[in-house]
């Protein structure tokens, strides 16, 4: 089953192992959204996404990257 705009944690959780060591809150929304859409495992629809979306999506890829860089 594919990936879907509102499952925040489970893409922050393919693009942190996509790039990592990359700080997600240097990221522009423009792209990351379109990473997101880019992902293989996405299936949704590529217009459905909006501010509030994407930034759940970076506050949950922080977390991630928070817990990677106190884990150096």
């Amino acid at each position: 089953m594919g990936l879907k705009w509102d499952q925040a944690e489970d893409i922050a959780e393919v693009l942190a192992e996509n790039h990592p060591g990359l700080n997600p809150l240097d990221v522009r929304f423009t792209d990351l959204r379109q990473w997101v859409i880019d992902l293989d495992e996405f299936d949704d629809n590529p217009d459905g996404s909006n501010e509030s979306v994407l930034e759940a999506i970076q506050m949950a890829w922080n977390e991630i990257y928070q817990q990677q860089s106190d884990e150096d």
